[in-house]
């Protein structure tokens, strides 16, 4: 059975703010309470919110930095430079790259590189391997994305051989930066930029406008890049509001328009192109798609291998060729969701029969076999059965290394950090972090992690909750109703899809399970206030009040509002988040 869930119903807008946003805006109490429970709290505030504009982007060059940075990459290309840009190979870091490269290759620059390093035998950031590389090729500069705010002693080493490093990330920063030309990052700490929750792509899309602006070329040349920044702030879980919100909604009206030719063929492949791309749609199908370049091994050492062919897809121009890379790209995808399956299922197992591991706060396994490529994507699925802080290791290069993800509310990062004198290295924030250790150490690594686990988690925190926006009748759902909602999109981080709730709902007797595995359970609902009124819904990965609910016993339902598109029609849809029987 699947670990019950709480159910927080979030604290309601003020009623006066809420009735002025509604009269003043012709929107249901239940809207005008949902952008208050934003923070918007006037009509003036909601028509930015509404209709986010471009020229609401904060000037590029109150980012430290940022001036050296122009001046450096204007005399590069001022004299034909051998210029190197480099990222991590995750979608974020990808692509930057791709944006980067595909602006400085349309000024005109010929001598122009791009290098992601490869996960299994580089790692993370920057590498001696790369700099090397980029010696041996005359690269005189190299812009980082995505990566570089601690590389202190690998920028030196490049210095050393004259090479000269622009950094930009958006990272947490070391005790000391990197001793580069420029270093950008809206977090370091003496960084004065109003905005400092920008992608790694997003920095570079900074970059790309601060370069315009000096030297007068039109914004446009730039806009075209917005489908790039999106695919970034929605893979790399930034929050959508800010400066965010305005980059990602323009970056959606360009993938649904007009995207790049790479993207165009993910696009077709996913079968996303008969209908309006979404947030969801690039986390679920297009994000995975570009990820799985970087995570399985593609014929090493040509053009499709690891994240460079996800870089290649990006910056293809020819639609014959970006089709090859998007079908290289798909089929690592499937192979990597086998493998995914595959592990998780043997992750399992191992808890399973373990009546030890099963009891514990927290989750350390270890296996040397597996890929190191999957093992955050199995720390993520086991959370989702198990629901507590969870670390997963293989063994790559002759050292234990993995992946740790934590559950809302608890600081994965300081457990990680306590046990820092057994790692050889590691990083992350609050929820995620990547490790690496001696296999010798893993024994010891558990049990000290377990411990400060078992120490330092609250019981609360072990038990998934579900915060719900507001109660909704299904008769309020109306066309009025769905077209408002939609004009709250974007979501993603702070600003969530709204999750409503409905007591009292039933079915008729025509529910039933779908999937592969009839894993999903799709019923039409009604409500006792208005029986009349039945509405679709479907319930992801929930099979087990099935025969509950088609017995026609009443049910509450947590849901978000989605829009079903099936062949050419469209109609609401709710996204069943959890159901709980009313006994």
């Amino acid at each position: 059975m699947p670990i019950e869930k709480q159910w927080v119903i979030l604290e309601q807008g003020d009623p006066a703010k809420v009735e002025l946003l509604s009269t003043a805006l012709g929107l249901s109490p239940v809207l005008a309470n949902l952008l208050v429970q934003r923070g918007i709290e006037t009509p003036e505030e909601a028509a930015g919110f509404f209709n986010p504009s471009l020229d609401d982007l904060h000037d590029p060059f109150l980012l430290k930095d940022m001036d050296k940075a122009i001046d450096r990459i204007t005399r590069a290309v001022a004299e034909g430079e051998t210029v190197m840009i480099w990222g991590d190979y995750d979608v974020d870091g990808t692509s930057a790259v791709a944006l980067l490269y595909s602006f400085l290759r349309r000024l005109g620059h010929e001598n122009l590189m791009f290098y992601i390093p490869d996960r299994y035998t580089e790692g993370y950031g920057i590498s001696i391997k790369g700099i090397d590389y980029a010696k041996a090729h005359g690269v005189s500069l190299v812009i980082t994305l995505d990566c570089g705010i601690k590389a202190v002693e690998k920028v030196d080493y490049a210095s050393s051989l004259g090479i000269d490093f622009i950094v930009t990330d958006h990272h947490l920063a070391g005790a000391e930066l990197p001793h580069a030309v420029a270093v950008l990052d809206p977090k370091r700490p003496d960084c004065g930029y109003p905005f400092d929750e920008l992608s790694g792509c997003g920095v570079g899309f900074k970059i790309a406008q601060a370069y315009c602006q000096r030297h007068g070329i039109a914004f446009s040349e730039i806009e075209r890049l917005l489908d790039l920044v999106v695919i970034s702030i929605a893979s790399d879980i930034v929050p959508v509001t800010g400066e965010n919100r305005i980059l990602a909604y323009y970056g959606l009206e360009r993938l649904n328009t007009k995207p790049n030719k790479g993207l165009q063929s993910i696009i077709k492949i996913c079968g996303l192109d008969k209908h309006t791309i979404s947030i969801d749609d690039i986390v679920f199908k297009i994000g995975p798609r570009i990820n799985a370049a970087g995570r399985m091994r593609m014929g090493e050492g040509d053009e499709f291998s690891g994240g460079h062919s996800a870089v290649n897809l990006m910056i293809e121009r020819d639609e014959d060729a970006a089709h090859l890379f998007g079908a290289q790209i798909d089929e690592a995808n499937s192979d990597r969701k086998t493998i995914d399956r595959d592990v998780t299922r043997e992750a399992h197992d191992l808890i399973e029969s373990n009546p030890e591991l099963k009891r514990m706060k927290c989750t350390v396994i270890y296996n040397p076999k597996w890929m190191k490529g999957i093992v955050g994507i199995v720390a993520s699925r086991l959370i989702e059965t198990y629901y507590r802080p969870t670390v997963v290791l293989t063994l790559s290069n002759g050292f234990a290394t993995g992946s740790a993800r934590s559950v809302p509310g608890f600081d994965l990062y300081g457990a990680v950090e306590s046990c820092a004198d057994i790692l050889e290295n590691f990083g992350g924030h609050m929820y995620a972090a990547g490790l690496t250790m001696k296999p010798e150490n893993v024994a010891e690594f558990t049990r000290r992690f377990n411990a400060y686990v078992e120490e330092n988690i609250s019981d609360h925190l072990l038990k998934p909750m579900v915060e719900i926006d507001s109660p909704l009748l299904f008769s309020d759902i109306t066309p009025d109703f769905r077209k408002n909602l939609l004009r709250f999109q974007p979501f993603g981080p702070g600003n969530t899809a709204p999750v409503f709730v409905t007591y009292g709902a039933s079915n008729r007797g025509d529910a039933k399970l779908v999937g592969a595995e009839r894993e999903h359970l799709k019923m039409d609902l009604v409500q006792r206030e208005k029986p009349n009124t039945s509405i679709p819904a479907i319930a992801f990965q929930q099979p087990a009040h099935f025969e509950w609910v088609r017995s026609g016993r009443q049910v509450d339902v947590c849901y978000t509002v989605v829009e079903n598109h099936f062949r050419g029609t469209v109609t609401p849809q709710l996204r069943v988040k959890d159901i709980k029987p009313v006994l």
